[in-house]
Order: C-alpha cells, then structure tokens, then sequence
C-alpha cells in the first residue's frame, strides 16, 4: 500500500472510510478498518517527512531558539506572527492557509512550499483576531475580532470588501453556510448573529442565552437549514435561519460549552466544554449518545476533517486527540507540555494537523505515522512568561508588555509598535506604524511623566479613543520600576531602519 501512487491510494482506502461511515461494516471490524485507513492515508500525506516541524533560522521566533540541526531540516510551521495564533484553517487541497492572531492580523499563506511562504499579511483590525474562514473558491476570507467587527477580504489585492458591526463584545466563532452566502458569529456580548454576505446586510440577531456565545455553526435539521449554538450557559439551542427565533435548547451540559461542529448533515452535534467534558448529542431527541473520557482541562478548540472521518480535540492543557467519526474511537494523542491549543486544523487527508497556542507560529504536527521521540516546537519559558533572573522592572516588561511591543528597531510584528527611542518620541509618529486618529492627533511626548500617567490613569482615560489594552499598575513600586527599566532598555538614537519597522502595521495603538 505505502509504495502505490496516491491515486490508486485514495482510490482504495476511500471505500474503506465510507463504509466505516456509513456503518456498512460489521462493528467488530470497525475498529480495525480504521486504524488501517488512518495508517495507509498517512503514507499518502507524509511524502514531505514526518515528525514535528519547526520553525527555520531567520524566521523563527524569538521564543525559540534554533540549532544547526534544527536548521538542516525541512520545516512546515507557519512562521511569521507577532503574537500567539488564535485561528488557523487550512484551505482546499491543502495548498493554502488562513491564520489569525493576537498581533491583530491575517496572515494569507502558501503551504505548497517549503517553508511555507506569506502570500500576503491584513493588519487592518482592531483588535486580536480570534477567527478567521475562506469563502467557497478561496479567493475570498472572512475574519473577526476582539473588536466585535467581522471583515470581508479580496485575498487577492488585501483590500475590505465590507466591515459588518453590531457585536458589542469580543467575536469568538464564525461560520459559514455551505454556498457561503450567509456567516454566523459567536459574540460574548450573549448573542449569535447572521451576516448577508452577498447583500453585506445584517441579519437576525439570536438572543436568548444567559452567557457569552463561544460557539455557532449552521447545519441541517429535518432537511431544512437552521443554526446551533453554545454558550457559557452550558446550553446547546437551535434557532430559524429565517427569522431567528429560538427553536429548541437541545441540550442543556451545565459546564459552559466552549466548542460545536455537526456532523452527518446535523444528525449529530460535538461539543466539548469548560470541565473537559466531551460529547456528541443527537439533536432531535436531546440526548448525549457518546460521552468522551474527560480531559484534566477545558476544551478548547475542535475541527473535523473535510471528509468528516475524523475529529480533534485541542485543551487547554496543551493535550491533542484524535478520534474516528465512525464509532469514535481514539486514533492519536499529542502532549504539547507547553500548550494551551487555541486552534486546530485538519489537512492532507486528515494526517496532518496544524495548531496554534502562545507561540508566535503554527506547528505543523504529522499525526500518522508518528515518529518515535518526536521533538518539540513550542519552548517555555515563552518572552512573557520569563521570571528568573530579572530586575523587577524587566520582569513586569516581559509580563505585561513583551507580547506587544519589542525594544530593539525591528517590531517584529507585534501589536504595537516598538520601544525603541520611546522617550522624546511624540504619540503616533512612528513611522511605518499606522496608528488610530486618536494618538495622530495627539500631542503627547512620551517622558517619564507621561508613561506614568498612562499607568496611573489607564488608556480609557489618558488616550481615549485609541486601541491600548486597558490597563493600568497602581502599585507606585512595580510602576516606578517599570518606567526605569525602559529608559535604559530603550535608548536609541534615530534608528536608521525606523521606516521600515512596523510597516503596514494598525493594530492597538500604544505610543
């Protein structure tokens, strides 16, 4: 099997799938015909090597650092954000790919190609991006924000076909209809919401949960389209496509439910949740028909093959499972010790899968066959994570600020813009850092004084109207300490690649 070209491959193994589907096969064989197919597929997509995939010179991280050997190898992770990846969705032939991040981009990639190559990077958002979806035909993307905004993308020119608003929280999830001419979100502002995506109008809004929505999916119920969602409520409910109104609380966990995907044209519904717990429930009695071993942590991403023929958990202990939709049986587990996993993604037939936690990048992870003592890519300690060996000041700087901005010239594509050369430095005058009017139009000069005050006062009050994160140190110490570890950390003069640093970057807005 492993040396047949990949047509005669598929040609073989997709039967056997089907029929383990589609339960023509006797129960005792299940098992066995599954682990065969999963096992024969893996030689079909894992022609480019196996094993882990890590991030190459040049591009890798500064949370990771590379070795010579480490170097020598052929990569696949997706190097390139600012921030830990909060979505990741790997398009048709697995030759593309869309991650968002908390750096407040989309990055557009090419994965045909080793390394993978940026085809383009959108950093026109206003807040981390949580979710990101091609539309059918894939010359189209869909994305959405801490913001509450969702934005329609030409991946073509880059370039925002239209800005929905009327979320008031955070945009959690976000799906598609199958022609792609309707999306879904999720929003902790406790409602779900449809989007006309062809007339770019708003559609119903899905109010009724007593909890921010972190899940919503449109799917079948008795041959007609309707939509699901979930909720902090520990609820599952059913809604009219049409017009909105609540259906049905198909089934009520108790634990805040963080995941949901259909499967079988919405005869079934996963979910996974706050606790753990994970479950498939039959959406026309209410009942859970297969109750998953509890994971140690929350559950908190899940994806499914586009064959449906295998489903992933990711927790927030760094834990990946793979389970057949057959009968559910457990294929493939991976430990990333340095986890949480925010997003998941399927591809090559199912034996591979890309995820994205903290680190500022992908990995890659072959699932089948696996190599033995598989390395790692993710490190710990990660730039914010650093405590031992540091003054106070730089212990609060890689705490609370190293996961936006960088103190040397190079931004590193980060959120804000860099440090460097802060002080003396008017607000909003970077350059090549595309800023808020709100800091364009001030006339802070960043001091000691003024940072303080920042501190002291918070963004809401100092800078209103620009993206900071709220925040603010009351403790005079930690504060002080702070202020006087960046004027020594981000002495420059006039850096000579300042126009380059940054360069096409919106994002948060910080100094």
């Amino acid at each position: 099997m492993m040396f047949c070209p990949t047509e005669i491959c598929l040609d073989r193994i997709y039967p056997i799938l089907r029929r383990i589907q589609t339960g023509t096969v006797r129960p005792s064989i299940v098992a066995g015909y599954a682990l065969f197919a999963f096992v024969a597929l893996a030689s079909v997509g894992a022609t480019d090597g196996y094993g882990q995939d890590k991030p190459t010179g040049a591009e890798k991280s500064a949370d990771a650092k590379s070795t010579p050997n480490e170097n020598q190898e052929a990569h696949a992770n997706l190097v390139g954000h600012g921030g830990p990846v909060k979505s990741v969705v790997i398009g048709q032939e697995s030759k593309r790919a869309l991650t968002g991040s908390f750096d407040y981009s989309m990055i557009y990639w090419d994965i045909s190609v080793k390394p993978p190559k940026i085809l383009s990077r959108i950093d026109d958002h206003n807040g981390a991006v949580n979710v990101v979806r091609f539309l059918p035909g894939g010359k189209r993307a869909i994305s959405a924000d801490d913001d509450g905004k969702v934005s329609l993308w030409d991946l073509k020119t880059g370039k925002r076909l239209h800005l929905f608003e009327g979320h008031t929280a955070k945009i959690v999830d976000l799906s598609l209809s199958s022609d792609g001419a309707f999306a879904v979100t999720a929003s902790w502002d406790r409602t779900a919401r449809i989007w006309h995506l062809k007339s770019l109008k708003p559609g119903p809004i899905l109010k009724g949960h007593h909890g921010p929505v972190n899940a919503s999916l449109f799917s079948k119920f008795e041959g007609r389209s309707v939509v699901y969602s979930a909720s902090y409520d520990g609820t599952i409910r059913r809604w009219n496509f049409q017009t909105g109104a609540l259906e049905n609380i198909v089934y009520r966990h108790g634990w805040g439910i963080n995941v949901l995907k259909a499967l079988k044209d919405g005869a079934q519904l996963v979910f996974g949740s706050l606790n753990g717990a994970r479950g498939v429930v039959n959406p026309a009695k209410g009942t859970l028909i297969k109750n998953f071993p509890r994971l140690e942590n929350p559950v908190l991403a899940m994806a499914t093959d586009p064959n449906e023929l295998f489903v992933a958990f990711g927790s927030a202990g760094g834990k990946v499972q793979v389970y057949t939709t057959s009968n559910f049986t457990l294929v493939e587990e991976l430990q990333d010790p340095y986890g949480p996993i925010f997003s998941l993604a399927f591809a090559k037939y199912g034996v591979q899968i890309y995820y994205g936690g903290l680190d500022d990048f992908v990995i890659r992870w072959q699932v089948s066959p696996r190599k033995p003592f598989e390395s790692l890519s993710s490190r710990y300690p990660r730039r914010f994570q650093r405590s031992e060996n540091l003054s106070l000041g730089e212990r609060q700087f890689a705490r609370k600020c190293s996961i936006c901005h960088t103190l040397n010239s190079d931004g590193a594509n980060r959120a804000g813009p860099t440090l460097f050369g802060v002080f003396g430095r008017r607000a909003g005058t970077l350059p090549g850092y595309s800023y808020s009017s709100a800091l364009k139009n001030s006339d802070i000069v960043w001091s000691e004084q003024t940072i303080k005050q920042l501190f002291e006062e918070g963004p809401e009050h100092f800078t209103p109207g620009s993206k900071m994160p709220l925040q603010k140190i009351a403790n005079a110490k930690i504060r002080d300490a702070l202020i006087e570890f960046l004027k020594e950390a981000t002495i420059a003069t006039a850096p000579k690649d300042s126009a380059n640093t940054n360069r096409g970057r919106r994002n948060n807005d910080k100094k």
